[in-house]
């Protein structure tokens, strides 16, 4: 569409309004909404009654390593490490890397199996082909004997690489071009484009100032994209003074936040707890603390001075204690990634602080079966949705992705219905209902339309709320258009 041009959106149902109107798109924003007039140089579109909502965005995303996960070995199915052996022959037999390239898997969870992963196992069925099993939360790696070899890792006592291990591997796991990985982020936007989704935030582990500054190059990306700084990038963006929320590259990329990760996960349990892993002795029964408090809070300050807000990883209830009290101190402003276990005390600190909590809801029917294990007799204060909406804190919903599909109706579904099976609910009393998952969706919108707002915007053949009556139900709505700035990035009108 020429964004020189207006549209007019006729007969749209928005939030809360009894009667469909007609909705005028003007200079990348919404110009009115009522009965439109008609214009010798419009755009007339009609809805015919379709439901029409501020366009979704998802929080926290890996984008390279999503777009790459899209066609990798899915091992998330398997219930043991024995059973994930099966998929990696299969996929040897089938459809076997070129030579020199390793089989790369996602998404093993061996918090619940009942045999352990190791390098022999991988071997025994790969031989020389390196094999590199990425787990569900990314914190780990399961890796054959040849795959450490291409890591340049000579020995390694299990061949699962965690945390600290592995982190700095990550980037070295795919032999593609630039121009290869970019291709692959495009579409996968797209792909997300189709799910009503106007916008993401990068937090992939690499420098995004400047992969997102050469990628857009070629044109502005399909979404809007906030692109996160790590810190060994940041003094860069500092010198620039870059802040967050500033312009970075074409119209649709500006500067994210800071991303800190100060713990671990659950599934590699190594969440930094207050309480110990069962069976867990010494040092590592607590889990893992990658950023002390004594690190952490002039980091904070520092981005904070310079206009970065602060996207902090904590999965942990004592690692939400200690992010909280390093925003305190700091003065900082920003997220907690994550806050998948919290103490009740921190609940409130929350709001008093203006942290907003940054969740992936898709991770609860995920995670329930090792929570029930690994966090027996906490898990009421597992994912509290509820309890942090009813004190008044900022959600924002994600995905998380690779860990859980680039796809907002699934976290929205996992928000509300707090399952992804058959089985009854998850702590059914943390549950939120669909107008709040769909409101914490959109970036701080209301769902109902404004004049003025921009056209960033999502086109809906199902009313979500009357999907929500189910679980699942929200898995199932069918996205007819996206706009961002009143272009159309996905259209099947």
């Amino acid at each position: 569409m020429d964004v020189t041009r207006t549209l007019v959106l006729r007969r749209a149902r928005l939030h809360r309004r009894d009667a469909p109107v007609d909705v005028v798109v003007r200079a990348g924003r919404i110009a009115s909404l009522g009965e439109a007039s008609e214009a010798s140089d419009a755009d007339v579109v009609d809805l015919d009654g379709r439901w029409l909502l501020p366009g979704l965005w998802d929080q926290h995303t890996h984008l390279t390593q999503w777009a790459l996960a899209r066609g990798r070995l899915d091992v998330s199915g398997a219930a043991s490490a024995a059973q994930a052996v099966v998929l990696v022959a299969e996929r040897l037999r089938t459809d076997p890397p070129p030579p020199g390239r390793p089989l790369v898997g996602l998404g093993f969870r061996d918090g619940t199996w009942p045999d352990a992963p190791s390098a022999a196992l991988l071997d025994a069925v790969a031989g020389d082909v390196p094999v590199v099993l990425v787990s569900g939360d990314l914190h780990c790696a399961w890796v054959s004997t040849a795959g450490l070899r291409m890591f340049g890792v000579a020995t390694h006592p299990t061949g699962v690489l965690r945390e600290t291990e592995w982190m700095p591997l990550m980037g070295a796991l795919d032999h593609l071009t630039a121009d290869a990985q970019d291709a692959l982020v495009d579409d996968a936007l797209r792909a997300a484009a189709a799910r009503g989704v106007v916008g993401v935030v990068d937090l992939e582990i690499a420098d995004n100032v400047a992969a997102w500054r050469r990628r857009a190059e070629a044109g502005d990306p399909p979404l809007r994209v906030r692109a996160g700084v790590w810190q060994p990038y940041l003094d860069r963006v500092v010198a620039e003074d870059l802040h967050t929320g500033d312009r970075l590259a074409g119209a649709r990329v500006t500067q994210g936040p800071l991303k800190v990760i100060v713990d671990g996960s659950l599934n590699t349990r190594t969440a930094w707890c207050h309480d110990p892993y069962p069976g867990v002795d010494g040092p590592p029964a607590r889990g893992v603390l990658n950023v002390p408090g004594d690190e952490l809070v002039p980091l904070l300050r520092y981005a904070h001075a310079h206009g970065l807000r602060c996207a902090v990883h904590a999965i942990g209830d004592a690692a939400n204690t200690l992010v909280l009290d390093a925003f305190a101190a700091s003065g900082a402003r920003g997220s907690v990634e994550h806050a998948q276990l919290l103490d009740p005390a921190d609940v409130p600190r929350f709001a008093a602080l203006g942290v907003t909590a940054s969740v992936q809801p898709a991770h609860i029917p995920d995670d329930r079966d090792v929570a029930d294990r690994h966090w027996a007799g906490r898990t009421h204060r597992a994912f509290p949705l509820a309890d942090l909406h009813a004190a008044g804190v900022p959600l924002a919903l994600g995905s998380d992705a690779p860990v859980a599909p680039l796809d907002p109706w699934l976290a929205v579904d996992a928000a509300v219905w707090r399952t992804g099976d058959a089985r009854a609910p998850w702590h059914p009393e943390q549950a939120i209902d669909v107008v709040t998952a769909l409101a914490s969706s959109v970036d701080g919108r209301p769902l109902g339309l404004r004049a003025g707002d921009p056209a960033d915007l999502v086109v809906l053949d199902d009313d979500p709320v009357a999907l929500a009556g189910a679980p699942g139900g929200l898995r199932t709505v069918r996205v007819a258009g996206t706009l961002v700035a009143g272009t159309w990035t996905h259209d099947t009108l």
